[in-house]
């Protein structure tokens, strides 16, 4: 993350001169001691060093110290006071500050201490990174298979991961685009900086702008303080871009322009910010065909397809289903603690037989939701969704009376049986209404009587695809 430096002295002179001395740290520098309402704009500012005045803090002197160490960024604060007091130092330090400065030693000795600062809260950055990565990372051995054409791709993936070149990733919904992405941070050299992922479709357009490029205090109606946006956050680092296809067209301009300069201008800023990130973006629809239809830029296209990488689909590799089954078995036994390793030839088989229109997000779900109901220790057919029992139709039906199949149920609660049911009812219900509107998703929301939101996510979680009804 590109570290926020505000300095805030109520003498011009030092102010000008630490500003000036400060440059060479790479750190965004903001300066507000001499405007109107300083502190004001200090406790806005989401800065992560703020040098400021005693002097320009209200009293009571403890309270607003505190103020300043509960913010959102809990910033490292340098307080800088004109009397060469131990005593004075002490009281302030006991208050909460980081670093306490008598504004009386030479300007050196003043622009050391606050470089030593800076490098103490990077310091502190990268520990807080180390620290969250202590948890299992993605790596691209996670992608090992027995798929000729996934080995092909891997062994792709594999050449392009270490450069810093901007990378496409397209597939279809739940073939794993975030977890390659997450990878391929973690095996490049910017394995150390962060990883920041956003969402195109999950966000309103109206806050996209805000959540890509951050936002200066009073730059709309609730800013009320500035704010980072993922490209500031992943400095030093990887942006993930995920449903690219979905940015409407004016931010599509203003993100080629990022990729050309690596300059960001925040939402009401007035200043451009450099950064240094890579850039992977990912999309689960045919962006040539999106061009085409005037939904998205040609020019960014080109600028994002310098490397695109294309994950098969699941039903494409279906030899690498029962070893991904066998995974996440051993994966969901530990993090939802049944002790459940076995799974039934007819049911891997039935597992091996289906289409996962959902990819591997699908499988996981249905792997989970058979152990979370299984009574045994081998997960057996009927533990699956009634999917699986059927080729046609809602519920699974005797050729002889065309009544309901009702064998199926037997060993599971009436709870159990009505989520299959409902699930299956949402699940064909919105398939219909989607070929209804040709997959415009507000449409079918209109038609559903749902928010287009709640619509989006149960698709997301039936692996269903809009781009399927838009022929």
């Amino acid at each position: 993350m590109l570290s926020r430096l505000v300095i805030s002295i109520d003498n011009k002179e030092l102010q000008d001169h630490l500003e000036e001395s400060l440059v060479a740290t790479k750190t965004q520098i903001e300066c507000c001691g001499r405007i109107a309402h300083p502190w004001q704009h200090v406790v806005q500012s989401c800065a992560d060093i703020i040098v400021i005045s005693e002097s320009l803090i209200p009293p009571p002197v403890d309270s607003s110290i505190a103020v300043l160490n509960n913010l959102p960024e809990a910033p490292t604060t340098v307080i800088i006071h004109d009397f060469d007091s131990s005593e004075e130092h002490a009281k302030l330090m006991a208050a909460g500050a980081d670093v306490v400065l008598y504004s009386g030693v030479s300007l050196t000795s003043l622009v050391e201490a606050i470089e030593s600062t800076i490098d103490s809260r990077l310091q502190l950055v990268k520990l807080d990174l180390l620290d969250r990565k202590r948890y299992k990372q993605p790596h691209l051995s996670d992608f090992i298979s027995s798929s000729e054409s996934m080995q092909i791709f891997i062994n792709e993936v594999h050449q392009v991961a270490p450069s810093d070149s901007v990378l496409l990733i397209l597939g279809e919904t739940g073939v794993g685009k975030e977890h390659l992405a997450k990878a391929i941070h973690a095996e490049s050299a910017r394995a150390g900086g962060p990883f920041i992922a956003l969402n195109m479709a999950a966000l309103p357009e109206q806050l996209l702008e805000s959540e890509l490029f951050g936002h200066s205090r009073g730059a709309f109606t609730g800013a009320t303080r500035s704010r980072r946006g993922a490209f500031e956050q992943a400095h030093g680092g990887t942006i993930f871009l995920d449903e690219i296809g979905e940015m409407p067209l004016h931010l599509q301009t203003k993100l080629l322009r990022v990729l050309q300069d690596y300059e960001i201008r925040p939402v009401g800023g007035d200043k451009s910010i450099w950064v240094d990130v890579r850039v992977i973006a990912a999309s689960n629809r045919d962006l040539e065909n999106e061009i085409e239809l005037g939904n998205f830029r040609k020019d960014l296209f080109y600028r994002l397809s310098v490397m695109t990488l294309t994950i098969p689909p699941l039903r494409k590799r279906r030899e690498d289903i029962p070893n991904l089954t066998r995974r996440f078995i051993n994966y969901y036994r530990y993090k939802i603690a049944k002790d459940i390793v076995l799974i039934t030839d007819q049911t891997l088989q039935a597992l091996y037989n289906y289409d996962w229109p959902g990819n591997i997000r699908e499988l996981m779900n249905v792997i989970e939701r058979a152990m979370l109901i299984c009574k045994t220790k081998e997960i057996s057919l009927q533990d699956l969704p009634s999917v699986f029992h059927r080729e046609n139709g809602f519920l699974p039906q005797t050729a002889e009376t065309g009544k309901t199949e009702t064998s199926l149920w037997k060993g599971k609660t009436l709870p159990e049986v009505r989520r299959e049911v409902v699930d299956q009812v949402e699940k064909e219900y919105i398939q219909m209404v989607l070929g209804e509107t040709k997959g415009r998703i507000g449409e079918a929301a209109v038609i559903a009587g749902i928010h287009s939101r709640a619509l989006y996510n149960k698709m997301k979680r039936f692996g269903i695809r809009k781009e399927d009804y838009k022929k």
